[in-house]
Formats: structure tokens, sequence, C-alpha cells
């Protein structure tokens, strides 16, 4: 177990443009604000896989310059819509490829909290967690917030 302390001013918050997440997001700057802190709000993108004759296949290259550039347009379209004006100082996105299970995980490392909603994209409707926040709370090496969207 490491003895280095955990950075106290950190939250991670995961985005994916869905209301659970604008909801997390919401919640995370709100702490933030409560507590002296700052927000990082991640987003994950990676390669859509590809069936082909032959099985699965990695998707063209050219891919991701468009993949990267419409996950950070999803992440700065929330962040826009969510926080308050006063509060985007105390705001930073990350766009990073990876599972988004992996890259939260990674990002949360140093971090005094994890924010995810319970539920994002795709997934049953009648489920109360996904698939991402049931990995992060179990896996999380911080501790971890599942804010319910709206209407929940």
């Amino acid at each position: 177990m490491s003895t280095q302390p955990k950075e106290s001013g950190r939250i991670v918050v995961g985005v994916d443009g869905s209301d659970s997440s604008k909801a997390a997001l919401r919640w995370a700057v709100r702490q933030a604000e409560l507590t002296g802190t700052t927000v990082n709000a991640v987003i994950a993108w990676e390669y859509p896989p590809l069936y082909g004759s032959i099985g699965w296949l990695d998707a063209p290259q050219e891919l991701e310059g468009n993949m990267k550039l419409w996950a950070s347009q999803a992440l700065d379209a929330a962040v826009s819509e969510v926080v308050k004006t006063s509060d985007t100082g105390r705001v930073t996105s990350t766009v990073a490829y990876g599972t988004a299970p992996a890259v939260l995980l990674d990002a949360s490392r140093d971090a005094s909290l994890l924010v995810v909603g319970s539920r994002g994209h795709g997934g049953f409707a009648g489920a109360l967690l996904g698939s991402v926040s049931q990995h992060c709370t179990q896996h999380a090496p911080c501790p971890v917030v599942v804010v319910r969207g709206p209407g929940r």
C-alpha cells in the first residue's frame, strides 16, 4: 500500500454526454465548490470493432481523428451545458483513448473522489447500475459516488 497521500483537491467525473453523466458532472462541480477542490471531467473513446469476412477487425486508423474529435465535442457540450460560467475555472477536461472503465480508473489513481452516473448510453433501461459504474465501484483506488440521472 502506498504511503503517499492522495491529491486532496481533485474530483474525477466520467462524462459521456448522457443525462446520467451530466447529473454526475453537476454533482461533482457542486461538491468541488463546497470543498474548494477542482474537477477533471473525463471522456473515453476507442475504435469501434468491425466484423468482416475474416472475423473481428480493427477500425481504419483514419477514424482516429474523427473519434477523438467526436468525444471531445461531446465532452465540451456537456461541460458548457452543465457548468456555470463562474465555475469553469475549476473544471478541466480530458479526452483519453481506451475503454471507459480503464480510463476512469487510471484518471482517478491520484484523485480524492471518482464520480460516475448510474447509467450511460446503452444497456438495459431497468438496470440500477451500468457496466461502467459497476466496474468503477468495484475497482476504483478512491471513494466513488454514483449519481442517479434525472427522473430516477
